[in-house]
């Protein structure tokens, strides 16, 4: 009996231990990825960034659910660079598209082929992929295709410069051009933004039991200053007195081809299209909650450089670049330096901000630590995730850099506090160079370059590390035709 008893006991603690060691252990899911990235919205846009003038509820709630960055910036002062840098992780020293270069019948140089974006990151680590909105890195059926650059589906437009135009005559589904009878000849029924926000919430229905990666890169609020009476009639009279802008309208060769449409309201047109994004930002988080998946969600907000000063847009106005210096295309702070918001319940701490000095480039690394997926190599981002964490072991940037292939070639570095500013870079007779304090002066009043010569100097030895040549963006650009 007892040798029995014995070995029953051996028995039961043996199924109890195998039973312990094939017990399956619940492994965390990754989080889903939403990235909304709004186009020419300055750093003083958002209502939590100190705009006075009109509200951004819904995103301002993503500040107080999440964390507020002041010292983000993006890739490039203009559209495509931006962009580029963002998918790429990598600066405009060595991202491959770094100027607005339009091709034809449609389009803007293609990414190539070797490019490595965030979106096949992602993929390779089981993530469902979506792009919605202005693409502007390749046309259909080049390398760039956003469909070959990483994402499983892509709507909206696939050339920035038509993406000027809020009631367009086509739409692109993937490979699939969408027309839009309702904008034919001189009718303005069909608002690009409506279709494609609506294309967006669909994606986030279908992959609610998925993992996803959804790429919003809306069109507002880029000139033109046109969009529905409903939205506008909400602002109307509340920004006196107004501004008029005569533009492309029917009848003219610009006409839906990329000129920018009249607007009479000028002010209360930009309201209203701030409002809009807003509230799609609003419908956004809505539907996460309603489909049970918000509290696993990470959702991202910036812009892609600096307020614009076409077609009727008056930033200044608006104090759209906040307490910043210049505009897009200006390597001063008003011209690259971002709203950003990051929001994910119970792992950013709600209410919270930073003034980590970061970039697009640091997008990559940052997503790529969050899946657990290794850096990629090439790329000069550094990941920003223990900040968003407030967990330990933050690494920061020596310095960031920022070249631009317009007006005579541009340069800029910041360096801790220092910011170094040079204009004109592809002809010395008119080079400028110029150093600021940020700490100091983030209004870049105040040159200090004669004061400071050995920084200045530092920040030139930095200057051609930062970079490589390339053959299709070398400085000055004059021979090449340019967008937006």
């Amino acid at each position: 009996m007892k040798r029995n008893y014995l070995s029953g006991l051996v028995a039961l603690l043996a199924f109890t231990a195998c039973q312990t060691a094939t017990k399956p252990t619940v492994e965390e899911k990754k989080p889903n990825i939403i990235y909304i990235l709004a186009d020419d919205l300055g750093y003083g846009d958002l209502s939590c960034y100190g705009q006075q003038k009109f509200e951004t509820p819904n995103i301002d709630k993503l500040a107080t659910e999440g964390m507020r960055f002041t010292n983000h910036y993006a890739g490039c002062a203009v559209c495509a660079p931006s962009r580029s840098s963002l998918l790429t992780g990598q600066t405009t020293g060595f991202t491959p598209i770094r100027g607005n270069v339009g091709t034809k019948p449609e389009g803007q140089l293609p990414l190539p082929a070797d490019a490595f974006t965030v979106a096949e990151l992602l993929q390779q680590n089981g993530y469902v992929t979506g792009a919605f909105g202005k693409w502007g890195l390749g046309f259909i059926d080049t390398d760039g295709d956003p469909n070959k650059q990483g994402f499983d589906e892509f709507y909206g437009f696939n050339c920035q410069t038509l993406a000027h135009n809020y009631f367009p005559g086509h739409l692109w589904d993937n490979q699939s051009m969408i027309e839009l009878d309702g904008n034919a000849d001189d009718q303005f029924e069909e608002y690009a933004p409506e279709l494609i926000h609506e294309e967006a919430m669909k994606f986030l229905e279908r992959n609610k039991d998925t993992t996803f990666f959804m790429f919003y890169p809306s069109v507002i609020p880029h000139a033109e200053l046109k969009l529905p009476e409903k939205y506008l009639a909400k602002f109307r009279g509340k920004y006196d007195p107004e501004k008029q802008f005569e533009g492309a309208d029917y009848g003219s060769p610009r006409f839906r081809t990329g000129g920018y449409g009249s607007q009479q309201e000028c002010h209360a047109a930009f309201a209203a299209m701030v409002s809009v994004l807003d509230d799609e930002v609003g419908e956004i988080m809505a539907k996460l909650k309603e489909l049970g998946i918000d509290d696993n969600t990470l959702v991202i907000f910036s812009s892609d450089n600096g307020p614009h000063i076409e077609g009727g847009a008056d930033p200044d106005y608006f104090d759209s670049n906040g307490p910043l210096k210049g505009y897009k295309r200006d390597l001063y702070e008003g011209g690259i330096r971002e709203p950003m918001i990051a929001r994910w319940p119970d792992k950013i701490a709600a209410g919270s901000s930073t003034d980590l000095i970061s970039a697009f480039w640091d997008v990559m690394p940052t997503f790529a630590e969050l899946v657990g997926a290794g850096k990629p190599t090439n790329i000069q981002g550094i990941s920003f995730l223990p900040t968003l964490l407030n967990e330990p072991g933050q690494k920061k940037h020596d310095y960031l850099y920022w070249e631009f292939h317009e007006n005579g070639g541009r340069q800029a570095i910041r360096q801790g506090d220092w910011k170094y500013v040079s204009y004109n870079v592809s002809d010395p007779e008119k080079q400028t160079l110029e150093l600021y304090d940020l700490s100091k002066d983030p209004g870049e009043e105040h040159n200090l370059a004669a004061e400071h010569p050995e920084v200045v100097e530092e920040m030139q030895q930095i200057l051609w590390a930062a970079r490589t040549e390339s053959a299709e963006f070398p400085f000055g650009m004059e021979g090449h035709s340019t967008t937006e």
